[in-house]
């Protein structure tokens, strides 16, 4: 199967001042030793690799006091050059908002504004095709449904988050390409694997291994999937399915609940 390609534009903050100085998920424990360097070299051959693939990467500068502002992907949900900013779940994360208000509107976005309801971007928002495929159950508010369909003018499939150790939907699943996707079953609600069995009755299932090393927390420009080197199934799986899968180590960023796509923003333009 050939698989195709397409330059993406991305959105990354360094993580200068990345420690785990709180808990507000499960993989997050403050009496464990972060190493900051090791988190910036983990995450400048991340950036690189997207740069050597041929991708575009705008970078945001972090703020002293936000050691999670690495995580990109949950600023905001970019979809045609329209811009919703996050509104964060917990107040540690909530200064994050500003900084990419302020970013995206220095930059030329016309149509940006914050999510009234809790919204935490493409870390339950994951962009397929033309729908937005949403998480809810514990971080995004289902009423953030409503607000972003009527926001972007697309459908948006709500998805049902059980386990804590997936909060958001980017750990438990991740497109591939308009029509592909890979996800961990046991992640979502009874009714939303049956969802997802409908929409996508081919996608890739992830082991329980697979998942546990967030091996769905991946990128995907269309044939090339960057996902945590550990998750060796899923490795296997996207080999047989034409993709050519690129083993990451960002062991050190998840320390803090975060891994490939946690740290990446895709800017879709209009």
């Amino acid at each position: 199967m050939s698989r195709t390609a397409t330059q993406r534009h991305y959105l990354m903050v360094r993580p200068t001042y990345f420690d785990v100085e709180y808990s507000i998920n499960p993989w997050m424990d403050p009496k464990k030793p972060t190493y900051t360097e090791l988190a910036l070299a983990q995450w400048e051959w991340l950036h690189d690799l997207y740069v050597d693939l041929g991708h575009r990467v705008d970078l945001l500068e972090p703020v002293p006091g936000l050691p999670d502002m690495v995580f990109a992907a949950n600023g905001a949900t970019v979809v045609n050059g329209q811009v919703l900013v996050a509104r964060f779940h917990h107040m540690q994360r909530a200064g994050e908002s500003d900084a990419y208000l302020e970013w995206f509107r220095a930059n030329g976005y016309r149509y940006v504004r914050q999510a009234q309801w809790v919204n935490e971007g493409e870390g339950d928002y994951l962009v397929a095709g033309k729908k937005i495929l949403a998480g809810t159950g514990f971080r995004t508010n289902p009423e953030a449904h409503n607000e972003s369909r009527e926001f972007f003018g697309c459908p948006v499939i709500g998805l049902t988050l059980i386990d804590p150790r997936y909060y958001h939907l980017d750990t438990a699943l991740a497109v591939l390409d308009d029509e592909t996707v890979m996800y961990y079953p046991e992640a979502f609600s009874e009714d939303s694997r049956l969802v997802l069995k409908e929409m996508y009755p081919d996608a890739i299932l992830a082991s329980e291994r697979d998942a546990a090393v967030f091996g769905l927390n991946a990128v995907s420009d269309g044939k090339h999937v960057v996902l945590p080197q550990a998750a060796t199934g899923l490795t296997a799986q996207l080999r047989e399915h034409g993709f050519e899968p690129i083993g990451a180590d960002l062991s050190e960023l998840l320390k803090a609940g975060g891994s490939v796509k946690c740290c990446t923003l895709e800017l879709r333009a209009g």
